[in-house]
């Protein structure tokens, strides 16, 4: 998915950036970037970052960083920023989000004689695309709107200028950016989980389409933000870090919720619920705060060598960290009948694996109860699972196996409570090898996030799209 930071400052801004930038490592990862204006110019920094963390990558970077002024980027697809001269003047940029219509829109630059310098893998880079787009205008608002007019997709960005930083959300609010302050300093991120600890207070959540423009001082907006907005669902559900808010809403405390409503929705009888963590602790704790019954830790996760499994982008690599770094102690497990909560079910591989480890170290039963409903619509909005096709998600292999094709009756496979829902839910348990499998209610879902079911992105779960 990616996710940005932007930090404009009296002072030397550089630590507060790097820590920032840091705090959205959790978002999975290809390449992360640093950028930062002083009075020399602009200075930049780009590693790979797939087989080792942010901070070791950018701190022998450091010293050669000085600015009043930076944005910052994970991105797990293009390499980030980039520092492009135009007639505007020389600016950075850096982008979250997914462009769908980047051929189109690459044709039409063909048309009028421009081209594109990053083009690694023969792949046009987006974010220079976006650039682009800002520079065919005559000044860097009207240039901002022409993109977000132009793009299908999401993209929400930051833009470092010779004055300051443009902070813009995507068209429908499917990425959030939030603006902090604190004395000397403002700064923008997609996860404010990044302002606590370094003495920042939220102050504005950016509604969807708005443009605002950062100095030291405070920030002027430049775009009123659209009354249409679909913010993306999952990031409450499994993107989020647990300490970031969306929306004023916290993320574990959605995940309680979550976890609540699975439990007032159940009657299976269970020795202990767990949680598979990280990401579905939460949902697991607001499991057995509704039921009152024990919360055990049957997996241990092994984390000091080995990053998150969605990181590399080569799925038997993927397969490889999620098998070594979770590690099952035989003492909890034995003879115990164990409800499992987990975020999700993508495509189940690694699921699978797990539970055949808890079957050998002897576990009775083996219940799961993930925090969604059953992913089968491909995310048109971010690159979430870009590198894998839609076909190898659990619910459309389920399908594929009942129907023959798999296109068929998707909306009615979609239908929580339907005949054909079940159907593809037993389809995965049998898989899966589980005692018993429930997926999260989508309504359930929307209520525990708090939010409109109108101003939420549910498309992967039920195709929905109301703009």
């Amino acid at each position: 998915m990616g996710g940005l930071f932007g930090v404009v400052s009296k002072e030397d801004c550089v630590k507060d950036l790097f820590y920032g930038t840091d705090y959205h490592s959790h978002l999975g990862t290809k390449r992360g970037g640093l950028a930062v204006k002083n009075s020399k110019g602009y200075t930049r920094s780009i590693h790979n970052i797939e087989n080792d963390y942010f901070r070791s990558k950018f701190e022998p970077d450091l010293p050669n960083l000085h600015g009043n002024m930076g944005i910052g980027i994970i991105s797990d697809y293009d390499a980030q920023p980039l520092i492009i001269g135009s007639h505007l003047g020389t600016f950075g940029i850096v982008t979250v989000g997914k462009i769908n219509n980047v051929e189109e829109i690459a044709k039409t630059a063909s048309r009028k004689k421009m081209h594109f310098s990053e083009m690694s893998g023969g792949v046009i880079n987006p974010t220079e695309l976006v650039a682009m787009l800002i520079s065919e205008e005559e000044s860097f608002e009207a240039g901002i709107r022409n993109a977000q007019e132009t793009i299908k997709g999401s993209c929400s960005m930051l833009i470092l200028t010779e004055q300051g930083i443009y902070a813009v959300r995507d068209k429908l609010g499917r990425t959030p950016i939030t603006i902090g302050k604190k004395k000397g300093a403002y700064a923008a991120t997609s996860e404010t989980c990044a302002f606590p600890n370094l003495g920042y207070e939220i102050d504005k959540y950016l509604g969807p389409g708005e443009i605002v423009f950062m100095t030291a001082s405070g920030y002027e907006q430049k775009k009123k933000p659209g009354n249409k907005m679909q913010v993306c669902a999952f990031l409450w559900v499994y993107y989020g870090y647990p300490a970031s808010n969306y929306e004023g809403i916290n993320v574990e405390s959605v995940r309680y919720k979550c976890g609540c409503a699975l439990a007032k929705n159940d009657d299976v009888q269970i020795d202990f619920v767990a949680g598979i963590p990280d990401s579905g602790t939460g949902h697991a704790i607001g499991y057995v705060n509704e039921k009152g019954i024990p919360y055990k830790r049957p997996f241990v996760k092994y984390t000091p060598t080995w990053p998150r499994s969605f990181m590399p982008q080569n799925q038997s690599i993927r397969d490889l960290v999620a098998k070594m770094k979770l590690i099952a102690i035989k003492e909890l497990i034995e003879g115990k009948k164990i409800l499992f909560c987990e975020d999700s079910i993508v495509r189940g591989t690694q699921l699978q694996d797990n539970i055949q480890i808890l079957y050998d170290y002897g576990a009775v039963e083996v219940h799961m109860r993930p925090a969604c409903p059953t992913l089968i619509y491909p995310c048109e909005f971010h690159n979430f699972s870009a590198s894998r096709s839609v076909l190898d998600l659990a619910g459309r292999r389920a399908i594929s196996e009942l129907e023959g094709k798999d296109e068929m009756f998707l909306s009615e496979y979609a239908k929580s409570g339907s005949e054909k829902n079940k159907a593809m839910i037993e389809k995965i348990r049998q898989k899966l090898k589980l005692t018993s499998l429930t997926y999260q209610n989508l309504d359930d879902l929307v209520v525990a996030i708090g939010l409109p079911k109108n101003k939420l992105c549910t498309h992967c779960w039920d195709a929905s799209s109301y703009f």
